[in-house]
């Protein structure tokens, strides 16, 4: 019968009889007062009914995919996937009936939703990636080193959701592939100087070494500083998985890429180490 304004809330006001006369309405079904359509009097229910029986119906069927459902629904206290394997091999071992089916909806559907929608933009963004690199050093087998250093962020990766026993959903492989971009990064920066020192005239295998002992401290210092970041997001449940994947993957990544592109560059380049002074005084003599 109208609406009561709270805060930015419009709540309805419904006009029902009290509980006492219901239920004396529900009692004395048969004294119910109806009208004939073409009478201004009243009668009873029970003179124009031969009997009245009552039975219990459910007052509201619910469907899915035009399918007769039933919900069984709770609000959980923490991350509903983690509360959701405690509880998934009891709930599906329940038997069900002959045309019975179980669903899993709610957090998880739209967890495996949105972790769906991530796969089509997963290609054109390796394709764009893959373009801009060989743009940049203007070969293929630099920015082959590059993707070859790319898996190996997983091992940090898997480190840290095993350490912290986070769940690998969607906000966690999100985190993964803002993390391959980091890794990329580290990578361009330790290539692009063992190119400039090879400009300046040092030979390829002291390129190398000089390069990674260069950017040691750069690119730790920049995964560091990421890191502490990312450190708050611990506290909040729906961002520690992110928090999490990034940190451990990025550190540990880190240190294997200053190891892994010095020698996987003299693998692609055939680098040989340079021979040192009193081996070529001997040679020459």
């Amino acid at each position: 019968m109208g609406l009561y304004r709270e805060d930015d809330k419009l709540l309805p006001i419904v006009l029902r009889s009290s509980e006492r006369d219901r239920e004396l309405v529900a009692r004395n079904l048969d004294l119910l007062q109806i009208r004939p359509l073409l009478s201004t009097r009243s009668v009873p229910l029970s003179q124009v009914t031969s009997s009245i029986e009552t039975s219990w119906r459910d007052p509201f069927i619910f469907r899915y995919n035009r399918n007769r459902t039933i919900s069984a629904q709770g609000v959980p206290r923490g991350l509903a996937t983690d509360l959701q394997e405690d509880v998934r091999a009891g709930i599906e071992a329940i038997e069900l009936p002959p045309g019975y089916a179980l669903m899993w909806d709610g957090e998880d559907r739209s967890s495996r939703d949105a972790q769906r929608s991530l796969i089509p933009g997963v290609a054109p963004a390796l394709v764009v990636m893959a373009l801009v690199i060989v743009a940049l050093f203007n070969n293929y087998r630099q920015p082959l080193i590059i993707l070859c250093i790319v898996p190996f962020a997983l091992i940090g990766v898997v480190v840290g959701l095993l350490v912290t026993r986070q769940p690998l959903g969607f906000v966690a492989i999100l985190g993964a592939m803002s993390l391959s971009g980091m890794m990329v990064k580290n990578a361009v920066v330790l290539l692009d100087e063992i190119n400039t020192l090879k400009k300046a005239g040092q030979r390829e295998y002291d390129a190398v070494v000089n390069a990674a002992v260069a950017r040691l401290r750069p690119v730790l210092l920049a995964a560091g500083t990421t890191v502490l970041g990312v450190i708050p997001l611990l506290a909040d449940v729906f961002w520690v998985s992110l928090a999490v994947v990034i940190m451990f993957g990025l550190a540990i990544g880190s240190v294997i890429t200053m190891i892994l592109v010095p020698v996987l560059y003299a693998i692609f380049y055939r680098v040989k180490p340079s021979s040192s002074p009193g081996r070529e005084r001997t040679a020459a003599s």
